[in-house]
């Protein structure tokens, strides 16, 4: 019997989904970054068995916030919920008491059983002491009806083979979404923009990354070379901003070019000549027309 299933993997942010989603991939599909919020799309990675195929969605952090942006992140991550056939909620064992975890906790399904399983897995073991994790499990078997809860350590693989298979075991029967050789349902230019975004992201100082929004312009393969000509624009909400992502000399700038030309080339499968753009749009995290083009609402 051959089985399909959405996952959906939430958390509040920087618990560790984008890396749990590469390692159940295999492979890197979502940035990551050290700090909170990286993931502000929803993400698909498809994995194919030989006798499943599991659809895992990777979705922003839900938090609680007034900011425009971040409350679309967080509808974002809801619709993932609502539209799954499993919930894995991923919690952080190092920090076991963040209040954003009762916001996720109110979102479960109310149903028990619920229709759609919910898979607690309690991430980071490897940062606690075993006996610590003992009272920490039973406390959330007490808090909701999970069909199972999983410690695992997802930046080390701990138990995450077990994981794999208890989805395995709750994906209900059905066929293949995806033909077998995808790995997602986004395309280049999406990847493009998050390897640039990534760059952006480690190399840029406090809270500026936040403000970061990349777009693809053009990928263009040249005719008989092994060289594909990639175009995109760095936008930022701030005249100011914009120097510092340039900075001295477009050293910067040089820099993140230099940091996702290979991985964009490894994507791609070809050398990639990168041309990188920066320019202002005052206050985009606020500005609805903008998160709609830089595909953060939908239209």
């Amino acid at each position: 019997m051959f089985r399909a299933a959405y996952v959906a993997i939430v958390g509040r942010p920087n618990v560790g989904k984008s890396t749990l989603v590469n390692r159940l991939l295999g492979q890197k599909l979502s940035i990551v970054s050290s700090r909170p919020q990286t993931t502000w799309h929803r993400i698909l990675g498809i994995k194919t068995l030989p006798q499943a195929q599991l659809l895992f969605l990777d979705t922003p952090g839900m938090h609680k916030s007034e900011a425009v942006f971040n409350q679309s992140l967080v509808r974002a991550a809801l619709r993932a919920v609502a539209d799954a056939d499993i919930i894995l909620w991923l919690i952080d064992a190092s920090q076991p008491d963040d209040p954003d975890d009762q916001l996720i906790l109110e979102q479960l399904p109310e149903r028990k059983p619920a229709r759609s399983p919910v898979i607690l897995a309690i991430n980071k073991v490897d940062l606690v002491e075993k006996p610590l994790l003992l009272p920490l499990i039973a406390r959330w078997q007490e808090a909701y009806a999970f069909a199972e809860i999983v410690p695992i350590s997802a930046a080390d693989g701990d138990n995450v083979d077990r994981l794999e298979s208890l989805l395995f075991q709750y994906a209900p029967a059905g066929q293949p979404f995806y033909p077998a050789d995808e790995l997602s349902d986004r395309p280049e230019r999406f990847f493009i923009a998050e390897i640039v975004r990534e760059q952006a992201f480690a190399l840029l100082r406090q809270e500026l990354p936040y403000a970061v929004a990349v777009q693809v312009e053009a990928v263009k393969a040249r005719e008989a070379r092994d060289l594909t000509d990639v175009e995109a624009t760095i936008y930022v909400e701030k005249e100011a901003q914009k120097g510092i992502v340039i900075g001295a000399g477009g050293k910067m700038l040089k820099k993140i070019g230099e940091r996702a030309r290979p991985a964009i080339a490894e994507l791609l499968g070809t050398r990639v000549f990168l041309r990188l753009w920066v320019k202002v749009q005052e206050g985009w995290r606020k500005d609805a027309a903008a998160l709609k083009r830089f595909g953060y609402l939908e239209p």
